[in-house]
């Protein structure tokens, strides 16, 4: 690169972290929209298809291969901007925090994420509202009509995606604190970049996997509630009824899918968000 170099958490710094927190979102989420299809589906219908890939054959078979992409345009914008405010702000709110407790750890780490999908949300719950319908109800061409109904599912997705970041960067930077204290022999600095942003990738995979388990019930009753909107019904009447039809079982409908789904993701998450802060002259996350 050429130029003057970032100087590292200027207001620069930030939003180079945005940047490459868009990048890190917006192609792996649609990369993986066949499964998250598949496990939409299954959580509106269980029963319906026997597994990840049956549900994807059939899919193509019955409906085309197209269909299996259902939802990109929204699902590209809206993970987009989440990631950019994930993992912009918890830059931000990770380098406040620790300078107020005067320690980095991993109850700064869970704010500094909580705090950061907080706001991150607000820009993501439209654009899932919308991808929900297209893939479970409605065609594209009929959600525009919905705006009233987008923010329906704001709160639910605050229940799911909260613990779910959580989870995310708190047990991602603890994994990889223990990669490099435990299994490897030499410390992070000794390493190349290549084999830094390995470890990124194994411990966003392992992360992701945690996440999926912990936020899944939320991830459920967000697809319900996005499903059914529209009925003029309030969010804890919604979160209510639906829970009497479906049970505590129901919330782990899909849950396989979302495993595979979530520890890929995650883990192509971390190893372009690294790879891109080392483009950029940044040190990787983590240790």
């Amino acid at each position: 690169m050429s130029g003057k170099k970032i100087e590292l958490y200027s207001s620069e710094y930030y939003l180079a972290c945005a940047t490459g927190g868009f990048l890190a979102c917006a192609p792996t989420h649609s990369g993986v929209l066949p499964v998250d299809l598949v496990k939409c589906r299954l959580q509106v219908k269980p029963g319906l298809y026997k597994g990840n890939f049956d549900g994807i054959r059939t899919i193509i078979k019955n409906e085309g291969l197209l269909k299996i992409f259902s939802g990109i345009a929204p699902t590209f914008i809206g993970y987009g901007l989440q990631g950019a405010g994930k993992y912009g702000f918890y830059e931000v709110f990770k380098k406040r925090y620790s300078d107020f407790f005067g320690v980095s750890n991993a109850y700064v780490y869970m704010l500094a994420s909580a705090s950061a999908e907080f706001l991150a949300d607000l820009a993501l719950c439209p654009f899932e509202s919308m991808k929900v319908k297209i893939q479970t109800t409605l065609p594209p061409n009929q959600v525009v009509g919905l705006y009233s109904h987008l923010y329906s599912g704001l709160v639910p997705l605050w229940f799911r995606q909260i613990p779910y970041t959580c989870v995310k960067f708190t047990s991602f930077e603890k994994i990889v604190e223990l990669i490099y204290t435990t299994f490897l022999t030499k410390p992070k600095e000794q390493y190349t970049k290549l084999q830094q942003t390995g470890v990124s990738f194994a411990g966003g995979y392992v992360a992701g996997i945690f996440c999926a388990i912990v936020s899944h019930p939320a991830d459920v009753m967000v697809s319900l509630i996005n499903n059914e909107s529209g009925k003029g019904e309030a969010m804890t009447a919604a979160v209510s009824r639906i829970y009497k039809r479906i049970g505590f079982k129901g919330l782990w409908n899909g849950l396989g899918a979302r495993i595979f789904m979530i520890g890929t993701l995650t883990g192509c998450q971390w190893l372009i968000y690294d790879s891109f802060k080392v483009a950029m002259g940044f040190p990787t996350t983590g240790h």
